[in-house]
């Protein structure tokens, strides 16, 4: 009797054990990019000087939140090169700790490096800022400089208090010469930087560029700045569909009339490759000691409209802008091989949270071919709060009742 028992008890724990590895194997599979994190998975690499302390009275600001699925697809979670299946890797010398190739039009991600790790982006954030002038200022719109925008630290454009200068004027100066004094004189036009910050993290908030905190209108560093090479993709993205930007960045000289009682200002585009490169249409430079240099740049060849960013990088061996011109000869060279997509750049309007109140939930896909299956991994999630563990703790419990019943049983029979 005691070997029917003994036999009954070793179906039992068999059956289990296969319920709970077949069960298990696909959960543990899916929360396997999620467990592997990342270097600066959570926030930049530490400051090397003192740009970001905080004011007396005020503490640094916790990282922002990770999200539970990557944002633009599960590749999008990985830490080292993402290429297509059976791609070549890109050439040699790039020296950016994270960078992302995206097809412009389209949204989809044609190779990266590390594209969701925090990073400072440096005068990059001045993307940003730019996309708040064109959505909330008029571009005949004057606004007078004052003694503080025209004494900001430097890079500068040589505003001068008291001069009248228009939006589109000052545009050209914030994205073509990166202008910290133009930067200051837009956020005060905004409310004073700390109004101007806070809508430049609202707008990135609503967009979907989890990653990003601006902590200055500038880039120039301060505490809590962060980004990702997939975030500016996404800006940068989202700013190109607007003329105006598109247009100023594309602009290789520009002059800001006599204002003030001072002459003239001339203006040269900082990025190098504006006219070198075949079909470059603009982008933006940015460094900082903590940030080192930062770089997004976009060309069109054959109809097709690639962009690259760069974050982290080094100016040796090669010059940031020769490095980035092989990035995108590399996107073009898997875009003519019709490689496939690695993810998605994907608009969406996150749930409320602390940092950017009541927002709609709901999904939005600036490209029209959003990542619907990251939406819906997202929202699944959601709407099951207790989660795949908890079922399977539940039904453990479950089977070992019924196993205690059926063991029990077995016993009372082989007893009686």
């Amino acid at each position: 009797m005691h070997s029917v028992v003994s036999r009954s008890l070793k179906v039992f724990t068999t059956t289990l054990a296969a319920a709970l590895l077949a069960l298990s194997t696909p959960a543990l599979a899916a929360a396997a990019p999620q467990q592997a994190q990342c270097a600066n998975h959570q926030a930049p690499p530490p400051p090397v000087d003192t740009s970001e302390k905080p004011a007396p009275g005020k503490q640094v600001p916790p990282p922002l939140a990770v999200p539970a699925v990557p944002v633009g697809g599960d590749r999008m979670a990985e830490c080292g090169l993402i290429t297509p299946n059976g791609a070549l890797n890109p050439p040699d010398g790039n020296t950016a700790a994270s960078w992302l190739v995206q097809d412009l039009d389209t949204g989809a991600v044609i190779a990266a490096k590390d594209p969701h790790a925090r990073h400072r982006p440096a005068s990059l954030i001045k993307t940003l800022l730019a996309l708040v002038v064109v959505t909330q200022l008029k571009p005949e719109q004057v606004i007078v400089a004052s003694k503080e925008d025209a004494e900001q630290e430097c890079t500068c454009v040589g505003l001068v208090a008291g001069g009248q200068y228009t939006v589109d004027q000052l545009l050209h100066g914030l994205l073509m010469h990166s202008g910290n004094d133009v930067a200051h004189t837009f956020a005060t036009a905004l409310g004073g930087a700390d109004a101007a910050v806070a809508k430049m993290n609202a707008l990135a908030a609503k967009i979907g560029a989890l990653d990003t905190r601006a902590a200055t209108p500038s880039g120039l560093d301060g505490p809590g700045m962060s980004t990702s090479a997939y975030d500016l993709s996404l800006i940068f993205h989202y700013a190109m569909k607007q003329p105006e930007f598109a247009q100023v960045v594309a602009t290789k000289n520009f002059e800001i009339p006599p204002a003030g009682g001072k002459p003239a200002i001339p203006i040269w585009n900082d990025n190098k490759l504006l006219g070198v490169y075949p079909g470059f249409l603009g982008g933006k430079t940015g460094f900082t000691d903590d940030a080192r240099h930062t770089y997004v740049g976009a060309a069109q060849r054959k109809g097709k409209r690639l962009a690259v960013v760069m974050l982290r990088a080094e100016q040796k061996p090669t010059k940031v802008v020769d490095q980035a011109a092989k990035l995108l000869d590399y996107g073009f060279a898997l875009e003519d091989d019709h490689a496939a997509p690695v993810g998605q750049i994907t608009y969406r309007a996150p749930a409320a949270t602390p940092e950017n109140g009541d927002r709609p939930a709901a999904a939005d896909s600036g490209t029209g071919t959003g990542n619907s299956g990251t939406s819906a991994a997202a929202s699944a999630a959601k709407e099951d709060p207790f989660g795949v563990t908890g079922w399977i703790i539940t039904l453990v419990v479950f089977l070992i009742i019924v196993g205690g019943f059926f063991v029990g049983h077995q016993r009372k029979k082989a007893t009686s």
